[in-house]
């Protein structure tokens, strides 16, 4: 097996990873901060809602590992990548403590204004989403120049994470209803990336 295919493997493997520890579980265990009345009840979730923040932390390091595992088949196109990874994990830093905030708010009912809170979470939250699709997107784009995995699936990525931007986070951004079911797309081809480079892995003839 050449070096090429290891690092594919991994690099799927990490796909799978930041599937599930950045984009899908911690905004299932985060529901208790989104609903109406969270202010009362969050506390209650108190644990729940810590885990969240974590998985959050471990997911948003993904991108970095999965341009680390990149890096020799992408060489300086990689830096683009490197970059946009650790702004997300950055911005993560910050949405997170947005969350633990609120949770201290929830548990103490402290003197802040519960709207004020969840409005200044909501802007840290679509930041770091507008940076983390944006290196999904870039993601595809490189895979898709540089032929590392089908033509058709590195296309339907940058689309699919393109439609996710305008369709939910610019909308958010601008105050205006995101549109979930425009995100919804996303999930199937990154988990087909995934498979794909954990059967395959990245091509031996082919190098940035």
């Amino acid at each position: 097996m050449g070096a090429e295919t290891k690092s594919g493997r991994l690099a799927g493997a990490l796909v799978l990873a930041h599937l599930a520890l950045g984009l899908t579980t911690p905004f299932i265990l985060l529901h208790p901060l989104v609903r109406s009345d969270w202010a009362a009840t969050a506390a209650a979730s108190a644990t729940q809602i810590r885990i969240a923040v974590l998985l959050f932390f471990a997911g948003s390091a993904m991108p970095i590992a999965i341009t680390g595992a990149a890096w020799d088949v992408l060489r300086q196109r990689a830096l683009w990548l490197f970059a946009l990874a650790v702004a997300a994990f950055t911005l993560q830093a910050v949405d997170n403590a947005h969350i633990l905030s609120m949770l201290s708010f929830s548990q103490h009912h402290l003197p802040m204004p519960a709207d004020a809170l969840s409005e200044a979470r909501k802007w840290a939250h679509y930041t770091t989403l507008l940076v983390e699709v944006s290196w999904i997107v870039l993601f595809f784009a490189l895979l898709y120049r540089f032929r590392l995995v089908p033509r058709l699936l590195a296309g339907l990525g940058v689309v699919t994470s393109a439609m996710q931007i305008a369709g939910v986070t610019l909308p958010a951004l601008l105050g205006l209803p995101p549109r979930i079911v425009l995100a919804m797309p996303l999930a199937p081809v990154y988990v087909g990336l995934a498979l794909w480079l954990l059967i395959k892995g990245f091509p031996t003839e082919t190098r940035a």
